[in-house]
Parts: C-alpha cells; structure tokens; sequence
C-alpha cells in the first residue's frame, strides 16, 4: 500500500469514496497489506444489514437491486451493492453487465456499487466477497445488497453471508418444478415472483406454496412471496415492507445474533481451509505435487500418507 493502513482506515471512514474504493481494490486482488488492513477495519463493522439477492440468470436481479437501492436512498439510507458478475475471458474481471443497468446511481455518493468477478469461484459469489463487504460495513454503509451472479440451483453461499436472503423467480422459465426442487430454495426468507406481467405467475405461486406445506423452518417463519414488476418499480415497497419484517421477526426471536454466530462458524472453516491449503503449498518444493501425485497414479505410494506428510511439514512450520 502506498498510503500507511491508518491513513487509508481513516480516509474511508470519513467518507473518502477514493479511499474505498482503494481498500476494495486491496482486499479483492489481495495485495501487500490486505490482512492487516482487514483487521484494522475489523472493529468498526458489524452495524450494516446485508440483503442477498439470488436466483436463476434472467430473474431480473440487478433490476430489483436497482430499484430497492433507489427506495432506500429515498428514506436516506447510504447503500454498498455487490454485483458479483461473470469473469471475462479476456481480462480475468468482471463482464460489468450489473453496473451498466445501474448508471443512475453513478452521480449518488449515497450509494456505491462494485462489481467482482467470479474468478472461477462456485456458489454464485466471488472468493472475496465476504471480506469486499465488511470493508463496506467498516466505510459505514447502512445496507449492503448482494446480488450474485446467477448460477443456478447451487447458488447458496449468500445464506452464509446475507442478513435476509432473497430468492428470485419469474415465469415462463419452462422448468418451474425443477427450479423448486433445487438448493436454491431452501435458502429464502423471502421469495420474489418478478416479471409478473408474464403469463406464469400464478403457477409460481403455488409451486412455491406447495413447497412451503411440505416443510415448515425452525425459525417459525414462513418465507412470503412479493410480486414485482421490477422494471416499472411495481411492488418495491411491497418487498422493503417484507424484508423490515423479517427483520423484526429475528429480532423478536433472536435469531439475528444466532445466524451470525452459525455465518462466522462456517467462514472461519472456510478461511482456516484456505490458509493451510496455502501453507501446504508454500511447504513444497516446485514440482513435487506432481511428482507425488504421478507416485500415487502408479500406486508406489497411497495417497492419504502423502497428505499426512504434507500436513506434519506444516504443523512443524
């Protein structure tokens, strides 16, 4: 980093809309000094909400997350969006198809939108996803919306991620009864029926409302359904409504601190992974993974004393 981490915090925290977006920048491409600028950042989050929005590509994601950023801003509240995007085949960075939809809010310092590309990453989000919104968090955002890049059925991540998640649907996708059947599903708080204009909605709803009769969550809440036409606005208000309730509901019941607590068990596995798949990189030589593995393809070695010897080469440091 060219300016000293305190400086860089400082800056961002006042509001700095350069500053973070060089502290984005840091994080994502994790350059000289993303740790220790996360943890200098650290102390000062955990006062964002954070709504994921999902579902299938062509939902009308980025539309929705346009038009709940603008509702937003129109009761003053400062917003962060991540729009996870596809990787570009040429650049290796995001296609940017997200943040063309939503050039309105450009000239807003109210609100402030980055794109990240998958980078290879399953799951719907990028691998820094996570940490790109707790410097959002840190930079003093009220809402953070996440809109991922519309996978498909194992788009889950959000969940681990999101305060309140959001899963989309519209009709007429010609595989209704699969798209309930999927992962995805199972994740929401709240369902979205979008493009209800289209012939199809109805069947939507009762798919939807089928599903919900065969299980009920532990939480005593049953996921609403919100019809919008997203690109006129019609039922934005519906969907901030839903989204405030559930929001009550969790903290009526505490579930907020619950859902957390069960997020950072999961991300901390996550980034205990990481690192030691790291460490056990660095722990051999150039070359030797594939000298290893051709031992084990030719059975002069099995494979999980291997793993053992690279797991001892780290513990010992």
């Amino acid at each position: 980093m060219n300016v000293p981490k305190e400086n860089l915090i400082s800056q961002l925290r006042s509001g700095d809309p350069r500053a973070l977006a060089r502290a984005i920048s840091i994080v994502e491409n994790h350059s000289s000094g993303w740790v220790e600028l996360l943890k200098g950042l650290f102390p000062h989050t955990g006062k964002a909400r954070t709504i994921g929005l999902t579902g299938a590509p062509g939902a009308g994601k980025s539309t929705l997350v346009d038009q709940l950023a603008k509702h937003y801003r129109e009761q003053k509240h400062t917003i962060g969006i991540i729009a996870v995007d596809p990787t570009s085949p040429y650049t290796g960075g995001a296609i940017l198809g997200d943040r063309i939809r939503m050039q309105q809010h450009f000239s807003d310092p109210g609100i402030y939108i980055r794109s990240m590309a998958t980078r290879g990453s399953l799951g719907g989000l990028a691998r820094t996803t996570a940490d790109v919104a707790l410097v959002l968090d840190a930079a003093g955002r009220d809402l953070i919306l996440i809109e991922t890049v519309g996978v498909g059925q194992d788009e889950i991540d959000i969940v681990r991620l999101a305060d309140v998640t959001v899963v989309i649907l519209v009709p007429g996708m010609g595989d209704d009864v699969q798209t309930i059947k999927a992962g995805i599903m199972e994740i929401a708080d709240i369902f979205v029926i979008n493009k209800v204009d289209h012939d199809g909605a109805e069947r939507v709803e009762r798919e939807i409302r089928a599903m919900q009769s065969l299980a009920t969550r532990g939480d005593q809440w049953t996921p609403p359904i919100v019809k919008t036409v997203a690109t006129d606005g019609r039922g934005i208000q519906e969907l901030a409504d839903v989204i405030a309730a559930y929001e009550s509901h969790q903290a009526k019941q505490r579930l907020m601190s619950q859902r957390r607590v069960q997020n950072w068990e999961v991300r901390l596995l996550e980034m205990l992974r990481d690192t030691l798949l790291q460490q056990a990189n660095a722990a051999m030589a150039d070359g030797e993974l594939s000298r290893l593995a051709a031992q084990v393809a030719e059975h002069k070695r099995d494979p999980y004393s291997v793993v053992e010897e690279i797991t001892g080469r780290v513990l010992r440091g």
